[in-house]
């Protein structure tokens, strides 16, 4: 039986990264036979069992994409806000991600993969109306979940606060905006909001951004995947031009 602290992990990507993770608290590991030689060494013989797909997908959805791979494991603590402010405190260039409502896992997942790759300090959420960790957005994460510190928060409008105590500057994406994402200053210390999938950010979120830009897209496009906003914005921010 899972508890609701534990997730299940599957997938080849997720599964190899959460067993090279020494804080995730490993229960359980399952593999197809083919699969046992890649993970014999990794995993202490008590938690490897060597199972059949059938078992493996009674405990994932019909429509998980697994690869042989499956682990039970404890969810990750998040990281404090706290801390990511203190990580911020020497550097004089970074930027993070603060999703306004997002619930989505797997574009939750994408966005956090797309954080590992551009550099990004951190990732914060509002605890109540974002999704805990799952399968489906560590599969999308694509072994990046490990690595990219989430924070998750109380008050949206309170963490943007105190991340201005702390010298960030508050960037919400808004497709109404007049100016663009070029305009954007990217020097010094960068928060970029990114609203829900369908409403965008809320009306207190957005006054509380210091600046508000848009993707230059085609006007017949009325928006893009929040995913896909979210690496295009964090490309930008990271070339530094």
């Amino acid at each position: 039986m899972i508890n609701k602290n534990q997730v299940v992990i599957f997938g080849r990507h997720a599964v190899l990264a959460a067993i090279k993770n020494p804080a995730r608290k490993i229960k359980k590991v399952l593999c197809v036979r083919e699969n046992f030689e890649e993970l014999k060494n990794l995993v202490s013989a008590d938690k490897l069992q060597i199972t059949d797909r059938r078992e493996i997908e009674k405990l994932l959805a019909p429509d998980a994409v697994h690869q042989g791979f499956v682990m039970i494991a404890d969810m990750l603590p998040a990281v404090s806000l706290e801390e990511i402010c203190s990580r911020s405190e020497f550097l004089s260039d970074c930027h993070l991600v603060i999703l306004d409502q997002v619930t989505d896992p797997q574009n939750i997942g994408a966005i956090i993969r797309s954080c590992a790759a551009f550099n990004s300090l951190a990732l914060i959420v509002q605890d109540k109306n974002s999704p805990q960790e799952s399968g489906s957005m560590l599969k999308a994460a694509a072994g990046t979940f490990e690595n990219m510190p989430v924070c998750r928060v109380t008050n949206l409008v309170r963490a943007i606060e105190k991340l201005k105590q702390s010298g960030f500057w508050i960037i919400g994406m808004d497709g109404y905006a007049k100016a663009e994402i070029k305009d954007t200053d990217k020097r010094g210390k960068i928060a970029v909001i990114m609203g829900s999938e369908g409403k965008g950010m809320r009306r207190l979120t957005e006054e509380n951004c210091d600046m508000c830009v848009r993707l230059p897209i085609n006007p017949d496009v009325e928006s893009l995947n929040v995913s896909t906003a979210a690496a295009i914005v964090l490309y930008e921010l990271n070339r530094k031009e």
